[in-house]
């Protein structure tokens, strides 16, 4: 069975994906990190590694919030390196624009600019 036919055992499906997510889009990053990863220990194969990917945005805006920009730095790396082995489309979310996102607001901690000029990261469906 590939990941595709597994649609209906998707994370996303589960009611606490949406309240993780509404947490996220609203800049709860913390609260959003809880719900996520309370999910995350139920999961497994790639979804696992998403949601790893996701949990892990997560936490560097938390260190974002806390002056901690080496911990982002190191957390939104690792995020994309996990957010980049998935196939995209395959869970229903826009992987690639939080992938984008992520990306961008890394090249802009790595070279010293300011992050008022990036959109922050959010997860929304396709």
């Amino acid at each position: 069975m590939t990941f595709i036919d597994k649609q209906d055992d998707l994370f996303i499906n589960d009611y606490r994906f949406e309240i993780g997510m509404k947490l996220f889009n609203s800049g709860q990053w913390y609260k959003s990190h809880d719900v996520f990863e309370e999910i995350w220990h139920e999961t497994g194969g790639p979804e696992r590694q998403l949601l790893q990917g996701i949990l892990q945005v997560a936490v560097a805006q938390v260190h974002l919030e806390n002056s901690n920009i080496n911990g982002a730095t190191i957390l939104y790396g690792e995020a994309l390196g996990r957010l980049k082995k998935f196939q995209l489309s395959d869970s229903g979310l826009d992987i690639e624009g939080l992938y984008k996102c992520v990306s961008r607001r890394l090249e802009f901690l790595q070279i010293g600019k300011d992050l008022a000029d990036c959109s922050l990261p959010l997860l929304s469906f396709l």
